[in-house]
């Protein structure tokens, strides 16, 4: 029983970490809207003003608004069914359009708010009407702040007992954590630029207000580094959580006919998308009409308990050979492997 007991837990918790896609979507949503306002009163408050740092804050609102566009079209292609040329589906969708994400906050955001840092510093121009900056960035500071908690509160929800760190490492859904990475950015900035205002004034330096835009354009580029490793894991192709592995091989050793389930090779293909290859022993009296019989029930198990799994192939061999074969696949360089 209490082996049951830990079966079931770790189903529940791995369940939760997997189906979270409606909150995932409402969390882009609130930060979608929350960017677009913010955008527009802060290139409103720059043009009035001449703040550098207003400017830089101003296009990562822009960014991170056209990175949110980008996740819900990502979103929207990857729920596409299978078809002749996809017969797994589209979930790679999704993480291409991540990656795309990523590179956008490198090469616009960071790069572009830089350089705005880079010439204030070169240019330095005195600030008009520096409150005005204070609201917009105080505004900005309570919007982005909701807007963070609604994404924060969707990884958190699905988290499990894992450490933050550990549930943004094995994310299969780069949703959460984009818009949870991409609203603490954003906070961060806002406090970088109002740090950088006050010393411009305080210090009579408007190159003060330059090197806070060069502060923002850093805190994008981190951003950008950290979320292009993860979602660059999962595009060239990750491998499915060890809770769904360890379940796959629990059914297939539980069926009667089958001697050993020596292992298997599953890659996530999407949030929701796993294909697995199962190596299987059999007993050596089954004929192959009990094999294909034997295969179906598997297959048919699986797919009920964890519908994620849209392809299962079965490759029957005895577990040293598979041993064998894994040791092999783990020593030999991937240029000179054949399966």
């Amino acid at each position: 029983m209490a082996v049951v007991t830990r079966h079931a837990a770790q189903d529940f918790l791995y369940r939760r970490f997997m189906g979270h896609s409606r909150i995932a979507r409402f969390s882009i949503y609130a930060a979608l809207a929350s960017n677009l306002a913010i955008a527009a009163v802060k290139f409103t408050a720059a043009a009035l003003t001449g703040s550098s740092a207003m400017l830089s804050e101003g296009v990562h609102s822009l960014v991170d608004t056209t990175n949110e566009l980008l996740l819900l079209y990502g979103i929207r292609r990857a729920a596409r069914p299978a078809d002749t040329n996809h017969p797994f589906g589209h979930g790679r969708e999704l993480y291409f359009w991540s990656f795309i994400v990523a590179v956008q906050v490198l090469v616009v955001g960071a790069v572009a708010t830089g350089y705005e840092g880079v010439n204030h510093l070169l240019n330095p121009q005195p600030i008009q009407h520096p409150q005005l900056n204070y609201i917009v960035l105080g505004a900005s500071f309570a919007f982005e702040s909701v807007s963070w908690w609604f994404g924060f509160k969707a990884f958190r929800s699905i988290k499990g007992l894992q450490s933050y760190t550990e549930a943004f490492r094995k994310s299969k859904d780069p949703t959460t954590f984009i818009v949870v990475f991409e609203d603490t950015a954003a906070l961060v900035g806002l406090l970088i630029a109002g740090a950088g205002l006050a010393a411009a004034q305080v210090f009579n330096a408007p190159r003060l207000d330059g090197l806070a835009s060069v502060g923002i354009a850093l805190v994008l580029l981190v951003s950008s580094l950290l979320l292009a490793r993860e979602t660059k894991a999962l595009l060239i192709g990750e491998t499915a959580h060890a809770h769904l592995r360890e379940a796959i091989l629990r059914i297939a050793d539980e069926d009667p006919d089958v001697r050993s389930a020596n292992g298997v090779l599953a890659m996530q293909l999407g949030p929701t998308q796993v294909v697995a290859a199962l190596s299987l022993e059999f007993h050596e009296a089954l004929g192959t009409k009990e094999i294909e019989r034997c295969v179906n029930r598997i297959e048919t198990s699986i797919h009920r308990a964890y519908p994620e799994v849209v392809a299962l192939f079965v490759k029957p061999q005895s577990a040293e050979i598979w041993l064998a074969r894994m040791a092999h696949r783990m020593s030999t360089p991937a240029e000179n492997q054949r399966e």
